[in-house]
C-alpha cells in the first residue's frame, strides 16, 4: 500500500489518480500518481518488473501539484496507458523516448 512520503497517509492502489506502463529495456515500468489532500502533494509509485529479477515497488516524491498534474495530463492523453506497448505521443513523451 503506498503511502505519502510526507505524512505517511496510507492509500488504496484504487485511488491512484491516473497510472502509465511502459516497456523499458525489456522490463516493465508501471508508474502511478496519488494526491495527498492532507499534504496537497503529489507523489508517486513506481513498480518496476524486472525480465530477469526481481520485483520492486518504491515511492517518490512528493512532487508539487503542477508538477504531477502534467504527468497525469500526459497519461490522459493516452488512449492505452495500461498497455506497456503503446507508442503513442504522449507514452513516448511521458517515457522521456526510453521504451522499447
Amino acid at each position: 500500500m503506498p503511502a505519502c512520503p510526507d505524512c505517511k497517509k496510507e492509500f488504496e492502489q484504487r485511488s491512484a489518480i491516473a497510472s502509465i506502463s511502459g516497456s523499458v529495456m525489456g522490463d516493465e515500468m508501471t508508474e502511478s500518481w496519488f494526491f495527498c489532500d492532507t499534504c496537497q502533494t503529489c507523489f508517486l509509485e513506481i513498480c518496476h518488473d524486472r525480465f530477469c529479477g526481481e520485483t520492486s515497488v518504491r515511492v517518490q516524491g512528493p512532487y508539487d501539484r503542477q508538477k504531477g498534474e502534467e504527468k497525469i495530463g500526459l497519461i490522459r492523453r493516452c488512449p492505452e496507458p495500461w498497455n506497456k506497448h503503446c507508442r503513442c505521443e504522449a507514452h513516448v513523451a511521458y517515457f522521456e523516448g526510453w521504451l522499447d
